[in-house]
């Protein structure tokens, strides 16, 4: 991230407010990115993975809900109410029964091993320690089980990288703290995460990442 960011991270506190304001719209704000640069298509292959006690963290308004299998025990967690407001809401249409909890991605309140699979998807670019919360994800993950990531960043197109850079700080306040220069590849090996298949998608923004 671009040095001159750094006095105006955003607390935890200004994230989750954010949050909560465009909840109700969020569905709609990234509706490019799911359907245009093919978001939707490759959240479905990923999370299609998804087995046994799963747990989604910063599960924002259900996205990933659809794909996991019904037979699964699923619990959800994110920092805004609303936008768990908004994942219930799915999941009771979907007929699903999910358990969701308030809760800080970087101190995930489970004991070690808890789950088979661990999914987060479009959020480590708005961790304030994404390194953190993805060595949480692995700790809470059980020997032999799944991470599944579904990420975004620095594109490898030299162009549009460049946009991304000079437009950095401007994107970072007016989209609650999202870091989109960022590369998730370098912080899913920095937090120590196995990668065993990753797939680079949607004008080289975007990465579907199996790890454990």
């Amino acid at each position: 991230m671009n040095a001159m960011m750094k006095p105006n991270m955003m607390t935890d506190k200004e994230i989750q407010s954010a949050y909560d304001e465009v909840a109700d719209q969020y569905d709609k704000k990234i509706w490019f990115d799911q359907h245009i640069l093919g978001v939707a298509r490759q959240r479905k292959q990923l999370m299609s993975k998804a087995h046994g006690e799963i747990l989604d963290v910063a599960c924002g308004t259900g996205l990933n809900f659809p794909y996991f299998p019904a037979s699964s025990e699923v619990t959800a967690v994110d920092l805004s109410e609303r936008m768990l407001d908004v994942a219930r809401e799915k999941a009771a249409d979907l007929n699903l029964n999910i358990q969701t909890r308030i809760m800080d991605a970087e101190k995930l309140e489970f004991a070690d091993g808890s789950f088979d699979t661990v999914t987060t998807s479009l959020s480590t670019c708005t961790f304030p320690d994404p390194i953190q919360a993805l060595r949480e994800m692995k700790r809470v993950c059980r020997t032999g089980g799944l991470i599944l990531l579904l990420e975004h960043g620095h594109s490898n197109l030299p162009w549009l990288a460049k946009f991304q850079d000079r437009n950095v700080l401007q994107h970072y306040q007016q989209n609650a703290g999202c870091r989109w220069n960022q590369d998730p590849l370098d912080l899913v090996k920095t937090a120590g995460l196995k990668i065993t298949h990753s797939r680079r998608f949607g004008l080289g923004i975007f990465h579907a990442i199996t790890a454990g």
